[in-house]
Parts: C-alpha cells; structure tokens; sequence
C-alpha cells in the first residue's frame, strides 16, 4: 500500500491508503480490513487536515483480483456514500503481493472567500 500525499493548486489533496509511513499495516488482514486501514490513513495523512472525506472528488481503487471489490462496498459507502465522488476500480498488480487494494483520492476544497 503505497502513500503520497501531494498539494496542487487551490487546496486540493491527492492521498493514498497505506506504504512506507504504515509498515506495521502493511499488507495485514483480508481485504476489507486493508480497505478499512486504507481509510485511516487518508483520513490521518499529514497535511491533509484541510480536506475531509466529503471534500473527495476523485477515488480510484487498483487491486489484484476483481472478485475482491464486492466485499469493500460497505466500507467504501460508509466513506464515500454523502458524495459520490468520481470512482474507477482498476484491476491490476501491486507492488507487494501481501497487499490486496488502494485507495486512492483526490479532493479539493473551495477556497475560503473574505466577506466584501
């Protein structure tokens, strides 16, 4: 599960779920506990105090087998369910074959305006 977490303009946030700043998560428990630990990383990324779940405006979910995502729903729901944001689920390796998704997201918030 590998981390960046990146700035770009205007208060937006790109985050993902796990790697090196969580080795002791990594790769641990089925899938919907690393999605649930997914989560808790984002949540608790540096940095990314500015930003909440419901300012996500963009999710991707890479993971290994297909059949792997169904299971995650309730989890992804409870997450993502106030927003919808924009999703894709990519099926595809992962760096670490102990890991069985990533969450990826993007979120942006307005900016602040002064009162005139």
């Amino acid at each position: 599960m590998r981390s960046k977490l990146g700035r770009t303009a205007r208060r937006r946030r790109r985050s993902t779920g796990g790697g090196e700043e969580f080795p002791a998560r990594r790769g641990e428990g089925d899938v919907v506990e690393q999605a649930e630990q997914c989560l808790r990383n984002i949540e608790a990324a540096p940095g990314q105090a500015e930003c909440s779940f419901g300012d996500v405006v963009c999710v991707r979910y890479p993971l290994p087998a297909r059949e792997d995502f169904e299971p995650c729903r309730p989890v992804l729901r409870r997450a993502f369910g106030g927003v919808r944001p924009a999703a894709t689920m990519l099926v595809c390796g992962l760096a670490d074959p102990r890991m069985k998704i990533e969450i990826e997201v993007s979120a942006r918030r307005a900016p602040i305006r002064s009162p005139a």
